[in-house]
This record gives structure tokens, C-alpha cells and sequence, in this order.
């Protein structure tokens, strides 16, 4: 049978808009015939009418030819025919609600345009209206794997003629054959209904509940049994077999029956401490936890003077009280013998011959690389007052809190004091090495033994010719050629020596 063919074999009828190109009408007229449709020139009371969506003269026919009374005249986009062509069947109207197309919006969230025009295609061709937006439209079509799909539920969950649909309902409806919206669940808001019975309590009820506080709160002055965590511990052991019966009432039941009954209760809860004799905070008592691990202080180490004026650290009070929990064998020296005793064990531990001492060789000393001074007439001098300055750095290395700086004319702070008095018992120590056109001059190689070969010719030449190191390295640096500073400075020299010969 045709697709444009009703029951009877009768021709389904047609109307199609006027302003509608010719060259459309001409192959919606033509594909309508070999369907076994008719076009009718007047709109009919029972039928289609092919209108091009968007234009006035669609909405012109709308508002004259849409009404109540003819519920079997539909008004469908002129692809309608060739989309019942495709799909080899007549599309029905199903998304129509009281004569109205039914408006939709398609959300963003369906992000593919493809899908977005697909959809709105099938839409109009079952008789809706895609274009709505969101706030005007029954039904929102959004992707229902993103946020906004649930977003969306939440929204208009509280609108009774408002739903929110997958993009895949569309299809589904159509199947169908008719709409059908998603069923919404009921869910119990909790607390018990009208008219229905509460789990009582029995007996048995009461004597775990006595046992439970007798165990957590045996004192009742500690405080604690009308609190919600008491009965809320007593819950979470549901788990536990011994304590399936928790599982009777909700947390705030037990509690509401420990208030109501406290007086009576309380005497049960009595005779139960009684016969067990718990003591006051025992573990595993209410509101009774470890004590936490005390932390070690953190102590500055000490430091003693030593023999020669350098300072040494100490043993912090750390480690003095670590000696007295854990004691340690004195060492016991032997003269003439290079290594000390130990006590071990206790009088029964003692090797024999030994009377409980064990001996221990004396390790070398350690080694420790020295630099090889630099000959010089203070070499003692030097040791000395890098060996105290050592020991001055190494006691403000133990105590960081020292480092201070000075403040606008303020005083100097200690360390800076310390190091000025090192210099003060040291005045011949020998500082930083000389620079400068003040540097001493000497005869020989030995009086600047960390210069470079060049420097050294150069300190040279201005003590031989007495000019300053200054001019000397001045007309180095121009000219590079050593031995013609020397000839330089040497005719300068003999020169200025004439001048004062003439002058006598």
C-alpha cells in the first residue's frame, strides 16, 4: 500500500504554501503522486499543510487554519515529504500537547552541529517545535553526560510541565509511536509515616544499651552519655556480629531512650560497674585516647674553653640525659700501655683472666692534612692566630642565634667584638696580603712569595729605581714588555739624578 494512503485507501491530502519556490512545489507535487498522495488547492479539514518554517506567511496560516476543532490537520515543514520517503513509512504528528506543537529547546551541550540540525530535522517532521528557548520550552534536550545535563535536572526538577530529556529520547518517542516522558522515582524523605508503627524497644533492647554506656561512661560524673558520639560509635559497630542488634534503631533513638529512662537506666548501669570494677580513664573507656609521644627538646650544645684559649663544644643535655637512661662503660687507662679497658656485661659476663674488662687498642690518630707554611718570619705567630680564629668561628657555628648585624651607629654586635679581640692579642699577625702602591717593597723573591713572576719584576723595578708600584704597573700595562719598563724607569732614574748633580 502507498505511504500517502490511509486505511480506506483513500489519498492522505495536501496543501502546500503559496509563496513557496515553483521549482519546490513543481518535486513535492510530483514525489506526493508516486506516493499515492493528492495536492489539494484549498486547505483541507483533514490533512497536511507543507509550510516553509520561518516566514510570515507560515505563521499567517498558523493562526488562521491551526484550532481545536480540526485536531487531524497538522502543519509540518515541506521536507516532511521527502523525510516519510526516506524513512518508507508516514511520520506521525506524536509530539503534539492539545492541538500546539510542542516547544523544545536544544541545549549546547549537545556540541555536535550535525547532531544538533539532525535532531531538530526529526523534531519538526513528528509535529514540534525545536526553537524554543530554554525558559519558554516543555522539554530540554541536553547531553546527558556532562555537568550540565545534571544541572539542568536539578533546576527544573521542582517544574511540574517541565522536563529534561536526553538527545536520545527524541528517537525512542518515535519508535514508539507516542511521547513518553522519563518516570521520575519517588524518594522517602525519611522519618516514619502517618499511622505506621515504631520499632519498640524491649528489654533486651535496654540491657545492651546499659552495657554499651557501663563500658564507655562507667562514671557517670565524667559527663558524656547524653552526647550524639556515644550512640553514633555504637552505630558504626554494626559490622561487628556482637553488636547486629544496633541495627534496630537509629543512633538518635538509643539516645532519646538513655534520656527519657537516665534515672532508671543509670541504676542498671551502676550495678553492671559494679560487678566489674573498671578503673576511672581505663583504655578503651569514652573520650579516653594515647597520649601522644613527648617530642625532644631541641637543646644548643655547650661549649668549654680549652687549654690553649680555642673554645670546643661539649656534650648537649640531650646527650647527658641519653647517658644516664643508657650507661656506658667508663674507659680505664693502663700506663704504659697504648689502649684503655672496658667493663662489660655483669660479674657473670666477665672473660676470664680479664675480671670483667675487655681491651681495646687505641686507634691512630687521625690524619689531618696541614698546608706547608710559607716561609716568613711569622709563621708561629700565624699558626696561633688562625688556630684562635678557628676556634672563635667554630663557637659562633654552634650557635646560629649569634649572627646579628649592625644597625645605623649602633654598637657592633659580639661576634665582630670577638674577632677585634683576636686581632688585638695578635697586632703582629700578618693579615690579608698587601695591594696597593703601599705594599712594602723588598730586595728579593722571598718577600713576595704569592706574587705572580711579573708582579714580583714589577715591585722589583720600583723599589731598584724608587718609584711607586702604581706608576711601574701603569706603563707595564701599555707597553707589555718588562725589560723595557726596566730600561724605562732606569733612564728616568739616571735622568732625574743629572738634574740634581746640575743643581748643586
Amino acid at each position: 500500500m502507498p505511504i500517502f494512503q490511509d486505511n480506506n485507501g483513500m489519498a492522505i491530502k495536501f496543501f502546500i504554501q503559496k509563496d513557496i519556490p515553483q521549482e519546490i512545489q513543481a518535486e513535492v507535487c510530483e514525489t506526493i503522486a508516486s506516493l499515492g498522495g493528492r495536492v489539494e488547492s484549498k486547505v483541507p479539514r483533514a490533512g497536511y499543510v507543507l509550510v516553509q518554517p520561518g516566514t510570515a506567511e507560515e505563521e499567517r496560516l498558523r493562526l488562521c487554519w491551526a484550532i481545536p476543532e480540526r485536531p487531524e490537520r497538522y502543519f509540518v515543514p515541506y521536507t516532511y515529504v521527502e523525510a516519510c520517503k526516506i524513512h518508507g513509512m508516514l511520520l506521525k504528528q506524536i509530539f503534539v500537547h492539545e492541538g500546539q506543537p510542542i516547544r523544545m529547546h536544544i541545549d549546547s551541550s549537545i556540541a555536535n552541529v550535525n547532531v544538533r540540525a539532525a535532531l531538530s530535522a526529526r523534531i519538526m517532521h513528528s509535529g514540534g517545535d525545536p526553537t524554543a528557548s530554554a525558559q519558554c520550552a516543555r522539554v530540554i534536550l541536553a547531553d546527558p553526560n556532562t555537568e550540565v545535563f545534571q544541572h539542568l535536572v536539578k533546576t527544573y526538577q521542582g517544574e511540574p510541565d517541565k522536563y529534561v530529556e536526553s538527545y536520545l529520547w527524541v528517537k525512542k518517542c518515535i519508535e514508539k509511536g507516542q511521547v513518553i516522558y522519563t518516570p521520575v522515582v519517588y524518594k522517602n524523605p525519611g522519618g516514619r509515616r502517618p499511622g505506621e508503627e515504631r520499632t519498640q524497644f524491649t528489654e533486651q533492647d535496654e540491657e545492651n544499651l546499659c552495657y554499651w554506656i557501663a563500658a564507655k561512661i562507667p562514671y557517670k560524673e565524667t559527663g558524656g552519655r547524653t552526647g550524639n558520639r556515644l550512640y553514633q560509635q555504637l552505630c558504626e559497630m554494626a559490622s561487628d556480629p556482637e553488636y547486629a542488634w544496633v541495627t534496630r534503631h537509629t543512633w538518635q533513638s538509643w539516645r532519646e531512650r538513655y534520656k527519657k529512662n537516665a534515672v532508671r537506666l543509670d541504676a542498671r548501669i551502676a550495678e553492671i560497674v559494679n560487678i566489674k570494677k573498671p578503673a576511672h580513664g581505663e583504655k578503651g573507656q569514652y573520650g579516653w585516647v594515647r597520649k601522644p609521644e613527648d617530642k625532644p627538646k631541641r637543646v644548643r650544645k655547650k661549649t668549654r674553653a680549652h687549654s690553649n684559649g680555642g673554645m670546643i663544644a661539649g656534650p648537649s643535655e640531650v646527650h647527658q640525659h641519653e647517658m644516664e637512661c643508657f650507661p656506658v662503660p667508663v674507659p680505664v687507662a693502663i700506663p704504659g700501655v697504648a689502649g684503655v679497658l672496658h667493663a662489660v656485661g655483669g660479674p657473670n659476663d666477665a672473660y676470664p683472666g680479664m675480671g670483667g674488662m675487655i681491651y681495646t687498642p687505641a686507634p691512630p690518630p687521625p690524619y689531618h692534612h696541614q698546608p706547608i707554611p710559607m716561609p716568613g718570619p711569622s709563621n708561629v705567630q700565624l699558626d696561633a692566630a688562625v688556630a684562635r680564629q678557628n676556634a672563635v668561628e667554630e663557637e659562633m657555628e654552634d650557635d646560629e642565634s649569634d649572627w646579628q648585624i649592625r644597625e645605623g651607629n649602633a654598637p657592633p654586635p659580639a661576634w665582630a667584638k670577638r674577632r677585634l679581640e683576636v686581632e688585638d692579642d695578635q697586632p703582629d699577625a700578618p693579615s690579608k696580603r698587601p695591594r696597593g702602591s703601599n705594599s712594602p717593597v723588598g730586595n728579593g723573591n722571598e718577600e713576595y712569595p704569592r706574587l705572580h713572576v711579573l708582579d714580583r719584576a714589577v715591585h722589583e723595578i720600583a723599589e731598584d729605581y724608587r718609584f711607586t708600584v702604581d706608576e711601574v704597573r701603569e706603563f707595564y700595562d701599555k707597553c707589555g714588555d718588562i725589560e723595557r719598563v726596566r730600561a724605562k724607569f732606569r733612564k728616568m732614574r739616571e735622568t732625574l739624578n743629572a738634574l740634581q748633580d746640575e743643581d748643586a
